[in-house]
């Protein structure tokens, strides 16, 4: 089984707070999900047509787990606290 990552980049924030208000319950839903955060922030670099956008990366043992995490109730509570805060891309993706 391939582990899968989350990669999830905020192409604008609208409200400062919803977005911190997601955050603080996110981070422990996708955790206690079996999520490990690998990275999130702003880009040190971008290339080619890449944006400076805000970007957060999450492994996961495979992908249903990862699909698991996001469907979960406490996720969906994050969800519900962002709300249109913020647009948002959310990718997940099979590693090798």
């Amino acid at each position: 089984m391939s582990k899968a990552y989350w990669v999830s980049t905020y192409r604008a924030v609208k409200n400062a707070d919803k977005v911190a208000a997601y955050a603080k319950l996110a981070g422990p839903a996708l955790s206690a999900a079996g999520g490990r955060f690998l990275a999130r922030g702003a880009p040190s670099m971008v290339y080619e047509l890449g944006l400076k956008e805000r970007t957060v990366l999450i492994e996961f043992d495979s992908v249903a787990h990862a699909t698991a995490a996001h469907d979960s109730p406490a996720y969906q509570l994050a969800l519900d606290a962002l709300g249109d805060g913020a647009d948002r891309d959310i990718r997940i993706i099979e590693g090798l």
